[in-house]
């Protein structure tokens, strides 16, 4: 409906534009783009409102008159444009318009029959919004010390999400993914796998890892039944129980201030990573493929892709090269303590004491921080490929993170630096609270998915739906994946949320599975009515039929669908598709409710047959924003 509305804003704007030049006024043209359109509060007033209070000032007149006299204007001298748009009319303030419901209905449902699954894309003149423009978007983000949780789900789904909204507006999109597989945190899993799964443990003495210490494949997750991502965070708890427990012994000695045997052992093993130490790198090498490919497993499942992965092993030492340049070119300088630093105040503000804020760089033993690493992969990543937006999915703690990584590329010359963006998102935890990884409290993404889906075949077995959705498992998979993804998009990304997995997997009211049902049910209309030799009839004769306003109300809802993408492609999103999703879905069931197809067949056929392309269409719409939210489209359930 965006481009009548559209139609509605240059017709108003052009007789204003006559009523400045009746009146002899030396002021700026009205630009269409700059008429506001609204929706009226009720219906029987039209279905397009414009006010006319912002041109009072320069018009002089009052709002009521000024809405007069443009209606006065259209009916003389632009009545044949304004035939095929609709009837203008005064209501106070406003010039209100209740549009051409014939011409609507068919130019609507002509355009999602005729293009199908790129309906939404393109814009009232034909153009994809976004055409031309390359964006970069990385998300996901995992750490290989531990599998994908929760918070990693909300990641996923907002990335993979406003990917594909943006290539749906037009945009050239390419999917990276940030394994951060090098830091302290690696190697406290690793340590635990020495002290508890090697078979050598000895190698762990109290002055650190042991020189001698040489690569030793023990227990795997093969041995142990374990998905290959779950053994490894094992591992990162275990290191936690260490550490714990030797911290406790330090606390009862009135050692408060020392740190514990296990993190300094830690911290060294970082060190001889990054020397190179030949049997260290081996191990690291085995827990890193065991929870990459679990994670990658993960990611199939819940229809996450990537078109490059890059890998923090990789980047680093770029990111290095770049900090020490950047040393001896005056950006950075070494700190007493031997640390490089830059003075960040400028993008962060002073700190909490008033004082200038600082940013270490290089650690004084020469190993890297994240930010170093992340210089180094934004610069690999311009050079991969050239981008005119570099989207990072992270999280809102990160807030301070983003604005100093940015700052610092500034500093360092790169002229791309503008197209960095942040799209930050709220916290999501569970009703029992937040979840920590090294306590082992995280939720596993499996283990999410896996419940859902257990849920949701209990379901189907228990309203005997087994032979009829065919494979009871799949339907169940989709459901579980299609509550998921739902419950976390629909809200604005910015908003901490709580997920709660009952309210999830509902199947009334605003769900993911709810609206699932309603494509299932659509499916099941068009089935039956095919069976009974109705087919959908998209002629103008027969389109003109649908004039109740469940179904005007609906096919306006429709026409909003490539306004809808525009917006949710330029705001980053996926909330503003989510909600429209289920806007469209009650409005079929308004339209269903009112407007029967099969029992009104035998009465006037052309009728059903219209009512059944409408149905045919909102199918289409369901489904092109359902796989934008990543919500598996079912046609039974």
């Amino acid at each position: 409906m965006a481009d009548f509305r559209s139609s509605c804003g240059i017709i108003v704007a052009d007789a204003l534009n006559i009523l400045i030049k009746n009146k002899g006024l030396q002021v700026p043209s009205v630009e269409a783009a700059s008429i506001v359109l609204e929706t009226p509060p009720d219906p029987s007033m039209g279905d397009v409102g414009i006010p006319m209070f912002s041109f009072a000032k320069v018009l002089r007149m009052g709002p009521p008159v000024i809405a007069t006299e443009v209606v006065k204007i259209i009916e003389a001298q632009l009545a044949e444009a304004a035939a095929s748009v609709g009837n203008f009319l005064q209501t106070g303030p406003y010039v209100n318009v209740k549009l051409n419901k014939a011409s609507a209905v068919s130019s609507v449902l002509g355009k999602i029959a005729s293009q199908k699954e790129s309906f939404g894309s393109f814009d009232q003149e034909g153009k994809r919004p976004l055409s031309g423009r390359r964006v970069m978007i990385e998300f996901s983000s995992p750490n290989t010390n531990k599998p994908l949780h929760l918070g990693h789900l909300r990641n996923d789904a907002l990335g993979e999400s406003v990917s594909r909204i943006l290539k749906a507006a037009g945009a050239e999109v390419f999917k990276v993914d940030l394994i951060n597989n090098r830091g302290v945190h690696i190697c406290k899993s690793m340590l635990a796998y020495i002290v508890n799964h090697s078979g050598h443990p000895e190698y762990v003495t109290d002055k650190g890892l042991s020189p001698d210490y040489v690569f030793t494949l023990g227990d795997t997750p093969e041995s142990l039944g374990l998905k290959s991502d779950r053994f490894v965070g094992d591992c990162y708890v275990e290191f936690e129980k260490l550490r714990k427990a030797q911290a406790d012994a330090l606390e009862s000695a009135g050692k408060t201030d020392e740190p514990t045997a296990a993190e300094q052992t830690a911290q060294g093993m970082l060190v001889e990573w990054e020397k190179g130490n030949v049997e260290l790198r081996k191990l690291w090498q085995q827990m890193n493929d065991w929870a990459t490919g679990g994670i990658k497993q993960t990611y199939a499942r819940t229809g996450v892709s990537f078109d490059k992965y890059y890998f923090e092993s990789e980047t680093y030492l770029k990111g290095k090269e770049i900090i020490l340049k950047g040393l001896e070119d005056g950006v950075f300088f070494k700190a007493e303590d031997g640390s490089v630093r830059i003075d960040v105040t400028e993008a962060s503000g002073k700190n909490k004491d008033g004082g200038d804020q600082y940013k270490v760089m290089l650690r004084k033993d020469g190993t890297s921080v994240y930010i170093t690493q992340d210089i180094g992969t934004a610069v690999s990543r311009h050079a991969d490929w050239n981008f005119n937006q570099l989207v990072y999915v992270v999280g809102s703690e990160q807030q301070y993170h983003f604005k100093v990584l940015f700052y610092i590329l500034k500093k360092l010359g790169y002229d791309w630096t503008d197209n960095l963006y942040h799209l930050s998102y709220g916290m999501v935890n569970l009703p029992e609270g937040k979840m920590k990884s090294r306590e082992g409290t995280v939720v596993d993404a499996d283990d999410l998915v896996n419940s859902l889906r257990d849920g949701a075949l209990a379901e189907i077995t228990e309203k005997g739906r087994e032979e009829a959705v065919g494979n009871p498992a799949e339907v169940a998979e989709k459901v579980a994946l299609g509550a998921l993804h739902y419950f976390l998009l629909q809200t604005t990304p910015t908003k901490d949320m709580m997920f709660n997995p009952k309210e999830s997997l509902s199947f009334n009211g605003n769900t993911g599975p709810y609206l699932q049902y309603m494509g299932a049910r659509i499916s099941s209309i068009l089935r039956k009515s095919a069976e009974n030799g109705l087919a959908p009839d998209y002629g103008e004769d027969a389109l003109a039929l649908l004039t109740d306003p469940a179904e005007w109300e609906l096919v306006k809802t429709l026409g909003d669908y490539p306004s809808v993408i525009a917006k949710s492609a330029k705001d980053l999103d996926p909330s503003l598709v989510a909600n429209y999703i289920y806007e469209v879905s009650k409005a079929f069931s308004k339209f269903y409710h009112d407007c029967p197809i099969l029992s009104v067949a035998e009465g006037n056929k052309k009728l059903a047959a219209a009512r059944l392309a409408l149905a045919e269409c909102v199918r289409m719409v369901l489904r092109n924003g359902l796989d934008l939210i990543l919500v598996p489209f079912l046609e039974t359930m």
